[in-house]
């Protein structure tokens, strides 16, 4: 990393050359101010006069572009019976606005050899168009209709909530490790909404009209409550004014307050089991955790990477290979979700093994971070892997600009120049604190998977299904 930060330090003096002149060329567009450049990339920032807050990024090493608007909500905000309103939002969206019809709308990107999605998460919904760079403003303007002037058809409402229905019903009903997710979440979270799944529940679904989509998008789509980030081979001189012709005339409305819910403090362990259909047994510890607006955020990170980062990990060592008790097992945490999430652990166990034997092998795993300090051999190793994955993580413009907008939600984008330094700064003494910390029985909740022989009958069917709970809240 040293010759990156090298190059970075020498351009120095020409970035602040080329900022200064931007902005003076700029000067004539009175709503757009703009932010300094971050001290450890490229980035500018820029908020329109309605709020629409604009990142850009020029990369330089092919013609193409990535056009993203990420709107601040997902599941996260929904209600008590309204649940995957926020997903089925972004499918409406494909379904047209007052000036193009979804016909027109794949149309225009596909003639011009762009590509175009959106994904739904329990903090953010989000829209991208990757398209040659002399394109740009196709997607522009695209998104800028669709963000004033999506329409709402009780027609095409009912087809997608169809469509929503069923793929909840491939994707988790019939998927056991999807469910078990699912429940362990709902068992982990008695307040905060990443109780319920991005997906929604079965009955919320069901129950959801054209209506409460409306008003959700009225209230959540707005410029205030959304930025725009474009990476790829752009100018921005040039870039800027195309911006502010398609999204300045877009009116000024307050953005939605966040929700605000704290999880209490857990102080039992929850276990659930679930019996259904399935091959596999399997297993989920979650543990609840901080993000990256706490430092100890990055030492779950790396806490992570020694547990299942590849074949030289713990995990797959003891677990795998020596003891041979799990077919696989893998540790995941998300540093940049925009409340404190879960430190998921979650295995399969192999065939004639059992899951309470796996359970007790991982909570030894578990142990040994809490009382034997990590040799700094397999630290520097980890957090070598971190680097280069972070880095690789940014191999194309569409993953740059990924990155910018996950840590812009959780915090700020600015945080991506915290992430090596932070890794790096972890010891094995912070490892064994943290994990004394949040790593401990009466903060977690396991879920088991018994699997149940197949039945000549529907998947779903309430026969097929049956959870246990038992916990100390």
């Amino acid at each position: 990393m040293g010759s990156v930060m090298n190059k970075k330090k020498q351009s120095v003096f020409f970035s602040t050359v080329y900022w200064v002149f931007l902005v003076a060329a700029l000067s004539s567009h009175p709503s757009v101010s703009f932010a300094e450049e971050s001290s450890g990339n490229k980035t500018f920032e820029a908020i329109l006069s309605n709020g629409l807050k604009v990142i850009l990024l020029e990369n330089h090493k092919a013609p193409v572009v990535t056009v993203q608007v990420w709107y601040r909500v997902g599941s996260r905000n929904e209600t008590w019976g309204k649940t995957g309103l926020s997903h089925l939002l972004e499918h409406m969206m494909f379904r047209g606005s007052k000036r193009f019809s979804a016909e027109q709308f794949v149309r225009m990107i596909e003639e011009n050899g762009g590509k175009s999605n959106a994904f739904t998460s329990h903090d953010y919904t989000a829209y991208f168009v990757n398209i040659c760079a002399e394109r740009v403003a196709i997607p522009l303007e695209l998104e800028a209709d669709r963000m004033q002037n999506a329409t709402f058809d009780e027609k095409k409402f009912a087809t997608e909530k169809k469509v929503v229905i069923e793929e909840r019903r491939l994707r988790t009903e019939n998927n056991p490790q999807a469910y078990l997710y699912e429940q362990m979440a709902a068992t982990a979270y008695q307040v905060h909404p990443y109780h319920w799944p991005v997906i929604g529940w079965m009955e919320d679904l069901e129950g959801l009209t054209v209506s409460d989509a409306l008003d959700y998008y009225h209230r959540y789509y707005v410029p205030a409550n959304a930025f725009l980030i474009v990476v790829g081979d752009f100018s921005r001189q040039d870039l800027l004014p195309k911006i502010e012709k398609a999204f300045g005339c877009l009116p000024s409305t307050q953005a939605p307050q966040q929700v605000v819910s704290r999880e209490p403090i857990q102080k039992g362990e929850r276990r659930i089991v679930i019996k259904r259909e399935g091959l596999v047994p399997a297993l989920m510890i979650g543990y609840h955790v901080p993000n990256l607006q706490n430092a100890d955020g990055y030492v779950l990170e790396v806490i992570e990477g020694i547990l299942s980062s590849g074949k030289s990990s713990r995990f797959y060592n003891r677990l795998v290979r020596e003891k041979q008790i799990a077919l696989r097992a893998y540790a995941d945490f998300s540093l940049t979700s925009f409340d404190p999430g879960l430190f998921f652990i979650s295995a399969e166990v192999l065939v004639e093994k059992d899951l309470t034997t796996l359970e007790k092998a991982i909570d030894e795993e578990i142990i040994r971070l809490q009382t034997e300090p990590v040799a700094m051999e397999e630290l520097n190793k980890v957090k070598n892997q971190l680097e280069a994955g972070f880095i690789y993580s940014q191999d194309s413009v569409f993953n740059q600009a990924m990155v910018l907008a996950r840590n812009e939600i959780a915090a700020t984008w600015r945080c991506i120049d915290d992430y090596i330094p932070a890794i790096h700064r972890v010891t094995p003494n912070d490892i064994l604190r943290v994990a004394r910390q949040y790593m401990i029985p009466e903060n977690r909740t396991v879920g088991y998977f018994i699997p149940l022989p197949p039945q000549n009958i529907e998947s779903n069917n309430s026969k097929n299904l049956i959870v246990e709970e038992e916990y100390t809240r």
